[in-house]
């Protein structure tokens, strides 16, 4: 074997002779010296507060959810009931909250119902971003406190606010002497993203009344709790009854709001406006979801830029209708692979679909031998997946009707029939 080659090895080989690799010890000592976490890093680190117009500015459609959040949280140190973020997937729920703190410049402690998929993990991560600890390779990537229970998790949350508060108020008077405040207020909020998942969890009955109880169990007055939530507020039971947290709802973007987001850090705006001028209407028309439109668009923008050699040009009339040439054909790819991901219904949803027919049946005394010319029609085969999106399962006579005006052949009894 020749120096240049090295031996195929085990992860578990390469971890037991990491002593003898100079590049494995470089690695490893880089990360046990790693800074101590302190007070700061509950904050937005060393970066400047965000200003009122930065804030703004950097979510576009969001004004009127800022205003409300801003109202709501109030002054600093000022006592606030919990508040209850929802709206629907992708619609700048989380992005609204960490820029409010960070132009609020208050300690808070994020964490996302996806990332920590079990109670266990959820209480954990709280309790080392309290007590300002990293996981790492010299404690062995452990918890600070090891939490099951939702008894033990409650005594070491407080336990851990009430330091963290003091510490807090202790710093501010020290701030204040040497004029220089790197956080306002002693205040601790905690955040809770995407807790529409929890109700998969585990004990998720047990979990979710605990979480929405949390601020007046714990009964600490520098506290503030946010939930943010895919799904609304009538959608968590509980049988144990709970205060309701303030909610504040995000919906989802108008195409004069998404035209702004995706004409943000544009180098050439001009192309960027003809661009969209194009694609923009056709695909808010199936979703709003920014997600999806980002993935859609940016590759759409590619081959719509393909053409061009300079792409600091500014389009005129020919050039737009030269680059729309270009990109025509990818339009209908794109939008199907859309309609394809978002009709795909779940088998939960088919089976609650199944039940509501065989219930509407029942009700309206219909028997399940229904006449051919008013039976479910389902979509003929040389239909485009985009079609069948816009044309759900529709009585026959209705479907012909549709499918008229926008000139697809007729089906009729199972067979198609030509138009004359």
């Amino acid at each position: 074997m020749s120096k240049e080659e090295s031996p195929q090895v085990t992860r578990r080989t390469t971890r037991l002779s990491a002593t003898s690799n100079p590049n494995a010890i470089e690695n490893a000592a880089k990360t046990i010296n790693l800074p101590p976490l302190t007070l700061r890093n509950l904050v937005f680190g060393e970066e400047k507060p965000l200003s009122f117009d930065g804030l703004i500015s950097s979510l576009p459609g969001r004004r009127n959810q800022i205003l409300e959040i801003l109202r709501l949280l109030g002054s600093v140190n000022s006592p606030v009931s919990p508040l209850f973020v929802y709206g629907g997937t992708s619609t700048g729920k989380t992005s609204t909250i960490l820029q409010v703190f960070r132009h609020l410049n208050r300690p808070f402690v994020y964490s996302s119902c996806r990332t920590c998929y079990n109670s266990r993990q959820l209480f954990e991560n709280i309790l080392n971003q309290l007590l300002l600890h990293r996981k790492t390779e010299s404690n062995g990537y452990s918890s600070a406190k090891k939490c099951e229970k939702q008894a033990d998790f409650i005594n070491l949350l407080k336990e851990a606010l009430v330091g963290v508060v003091d510490s807090l108020k202790g710093n501010a008077g020290k701030s204040s002497s040497s004029k220089k405040i790197w956080a306002n207020g002693s205040m601790v909020y905690l955040i809770f993203d995407s807790l529409e998942l929890v109700k998969d969890w585990d004990k998720s009955c047990t979990i979710l009344p605990l979480l929405f109880k949390l601020h007046d169990i714990l009964k600490v007055p520098d506290l503030g709790v946010i939930f943010i939530s895919s799904s609304s507020l009538d959608t968590y039971h509980s049988d144990t009854g709970f205060v309701d947290p303030i909610p504040v709802y995000f919906s989802d973007y108008t195409e004069e709001d998404l035209r702004q987001i995706f004409m943000r850090n544009q180098s050439n705006p001009k192309l960027r406006s003809s661009f969209l001028d194009v694609v923009l209407k056709p695909f808010c028309r199936v979703t709003r979801r920014l997600d999806e439109l980002s993935t859609a668009l940016s590759s759409l923008f590619n081959k719509y830029c393909e053409p061009l050699d300079d792409l600091g040009i500014v389009p005129d009339e020919d050039t737009k209708r030269r680059l729309f040439s270009c990109l025509q054909p990818h339009i209908a790819p794109a939008l199907n692979e859309i309609f394809r991901v978002r009709s795909e219904p779940s088998a939960e949803t088919a089976g609650r679909d199944n039940l509501k027919r065989k219930n509407s049946v029942k009700k309206f005394g219909v028997s399940d031998s229904v006449d051919e010319s008013t039976s479910i029609c389902p979509f003929p085969q040389n239909i485009s997946s985009s079609l069948r999106f816009l044309l759900p399962e529709t009585p026959l006579p209705l479907m012909h009707r549709c499918l008229i005006r926008l000139e697809v052949p007729q089906i009729k009894k199972g067979r198609e029939s030509k138009f004359l």
